[in-house]
């Protein structure tokens, strides 16, 4: 695949080995502000931001992905096959599903159910179960033991939908009780497609969300806590790719 791409005007050097990918454009300008060193701004096609700086030595990216699966798979398909990228870690936000997971705790996603019907286009004959990379799951929760982050490794539901055509609520609401009885953890919009697309161009992904709100209740965290815990997403995303460079 040729670069620049459509989305990304940049060259394969632009990129760290391990880009992490906030839904928001605002947060990688942050990430970059706040945690990387010497960052520079590598891309800012539609508005969606790229940079590239060191974290403790180490060349790390952070480019936003936007929002759902269409959004998320058109960057990563492009940083993994245009760009050289070996690994892409999704770090934003989820709505619990269980009462044991709560406001401010981290979902690591081992895998990720979803509605999408987004698989259909790799023209499998059954259905594909998306999975992160086991090595970066593995540093993930090594990072969140280093830091002393409270975290739960599983399954989390990506919904393609997030307003239904009935009574313009969020579709969870309906799917809550059918998912978390086979025990997933939480909802969220990107996993699955980040992971089909990682498998595909047998590369590295994984999910890491911090959880905002709790779907069944309506708790939720304001604008000023979700700055401070997402701060320990940061961390934990970033320590993890230290890792992935040993």
């Amino acid at each position: 695949m040729n670069y620049p791409t459509p989305h990304i005007k940049a060259s394969p050097e632009d990129f760290g080995q391990t880009v992490l990918m906030p839904g928001d454009p605002l947060r990688s300008k942050y990430i970059a502000e706040n945690f990387l060193e010497n960052a520079r701004l590598v891309n800012n096609v539609r508005g969606v931001q790229g940079y590239t700086g060191y974290y403790k030595g180490v060349k790390v990216s952070v480019m936003a992905s936007g929002m759902g699966i269409p959004s998320i798979s058109i960057y990563s398909h492009e940083l993994f096959n245009a760009f050289g990228v070996n690994n892409i870690m999704r770090i934003g936000s989820a709505g619990s599903m269980r009462e044991d997971i709560k406001l401010r705790d981290i979902v690591i996603a081992q895998g990720a159910c979803t509605d999408s019907n987004f698989e259909h286009h790799y023209h499998l004959t059954g259905k594909f179960a998306p999975i992160a990379s086991y090595e970066m799951l593995r540093n993930a929760v090594d990072s969140c033991e280093q830091i002393g982050a409270t975290y739960h490794v599983g399954n989390v539901f990506t919904s393609d939908i997030f307003y239904n055509d009935e009574d313009n609520l969020p579709e969870i609401l309906k799917m809550v009780p059918a998912w978390k009885k086979m025990g997933v953890m939480a909802c969220e919009m990107e996993a699955a497609g980040l992971y089909l697309t990682a498998a595909r161009a047998q590369k590295n992904a994984l999910c890491i969300c911090t959880i905002s709100d709790i779907i069944s209740t309506g708790e939720g965290l304001t604008a000023e806590e979700r700055q401070t815990s997402f701060r320990e997403m940061m961390q934990v995303a970033l320590e993890t790719a230290v890792k992935l460079e040993k």
